[in-house]
């Protein structure tokens, strides 16, 4: 029989702690937001599955980030830049689109007309340890991890957020940046497009023998499509698309013929390639919600756009949309308002989406179309390059949008 005492884990699991904004999700985008809001005045919660030693010390995924200017502007004033390590980050100078085996390129020369790199290349696994740095000891802030969201329930001014161990929180705003798999964005009630695009991007750094001249190269072959990232010495990160089960074949190779094989893919054009670390890999799936924002709650990063990085500016639409909305918060906060009102999410929606949709509608027709082997295909991709080659302004643009010189 109950004794009418209660013990502090009922205590606990009975009440709501009263939190300004509950962030699910601590990859770059939730970690960003969350140090956006630094010194607004509102209290952040952060969630997140994963042990506070494996967010400190995220390990190497492979991933090599193409960050534009408007990025490196917002890392930057997040103080997550200074973080870097400057012999990680490698200057990307021009970029090269080629198709088959056709030796003419597109090339796109940032440096030419501004006298600026197109944008750098930072590992992935150190934006992230980055990024977790510049949160430790900020004021507002508390880090829950090894922890789960079970439930979203909006109840008028707040949402209650219910967690797998049974805490309870009151959020005024509940925001998911939890990856393009969001299962926050399905508690909150948001629909999302995805497209799969039935094949599998492998990843690898790569020693090399010919000098890559800081230049990236995005290669349409017949049957694959390869990318090529420069990174500082004599090392490229090599990004292989292929069907599921061609890349289980080569991830089953030993070292000397993987290597081989990609230095095969490439047409040898940058000599002997051998790994210099392990390839990963990862499934290839788009997604694109329905909306950014609901009651009480709003999405970031992959949760929002999840996209074919074909492009390669996945990450940085994450930045910015974690920048929008803490922008939307700040002015907010300082103006004593609701920090959640239907007004101000909708000005987020629509700026981000403006952003976004057209480049992943193009994003996704480039990997359509220059994925397609068909002869009409292949004679309309080919035309489509020269015509672009022969239309100065038309390059100057696409390297301007590849810059994003201002945010």
């Amino acid at each position: 029989m109950p004794d009418g005492r209660t013990t502090d884990e009922d205590a606990q699991h009975c009440s709501a702690t009263e939190v300004d904004v509950v962030v699910v999700g601590a990859g770059p985008a939730g970690l960003c937001f969350a140090r956006a809001l630094a010194g607004s005045g509102l209290s952040v919660t952060l969630i997140e599955q994963q042990p506070r030693a494996a967010l400190a010390e995220a390990a190497f995924d492979g991933r090599e980030i193409a960050l534009t200017h408007a990025s490196r502007q917002i890392l930057e004033k997040l103080g997550v830049w200074d973080r870097l390590d400057p012999a990680e980050i490698s200057a990307l100078r021009d970029a090269k689109v080629m198709d088959g085996h056709s030796p003419f390129a597109l090339t796109f020369a940032a440096a030419a007309a501004t006298g600026e790199d197109l944008g750098w290349l930072v590992p992935n696994h150190l934006i992230r340890r980055a990024a977790w740095d510049s949160v430790q000891g900020q004021e507002g802030l508390q880090v829950l991890d090894q922890a789960s969201v079970r439930g979203i329930v909006p109840a008028g001014p707040h949402s209650e957020v219910i967690l797998a161990d049974g805490r309870r929180f009151h959020a005024r705003l509940v925001v998911a940046a939890d990856s393009r798999f969001s299962s926050t964005r399905r508690m909150l009630g948001i629909g999302a497009r995805m497209r799969d695009f039935g094949k599998s991007m492998l990843v690898c750094r790569m020693q090399i023998e010919v000098p890559h001249q800081h230049t990236a190269w995005e290669w349409f072959g017949y049957g694959r499509t390869m990318a090529l990232l420069p990174l500082n010495g004599d090392q490229a990160s090599a990004v292989i698309t292929l069907p599921p089960r061609q890349i289980e074949a080569l991830l089953a190779q030993d070292e000397a013929a993987f290597g081989r094989s990609i230095s095969a893919f490439f047409d040898h054009r940058l000599g002997a390639m051998t790994p210099a670390a392990r390839p990963i890999a990862y499934p290839l799936v788009g997604v694109y919600a329905n909306a950014f924002v609901g009651e009480r709650c709003a999405l970031i990063g992959d949760a929002a756009v999840g996209m074919h990085p074909v492009t390669a500016h996945g990450f940085n639409l994450g930045l910015q949309s974690q920048d929008r909305l803490a922008a939307v918060l700040r002015r907010a906060a300082e103006r004593g308002a609701d920090i959640a009102a239907p007004a101000g999410l909708a000005a987020y929606e629509r700026g981000h989406r403006l952003a976004s949709r057209p480049l992943y509608e193009a994003t996704n027709a480039i990997a359509t179309l220059y994925t397609d082997d068909r002869l009409p295909a292949r004679m309309l991709r080919r035309a489509g390059l020269r015509l672009a080659h022969g239309v100065a302004p038309f390059r100057q643009l696409i390297a301007a949008h590849l810059t994003q010189s201002s945010g």
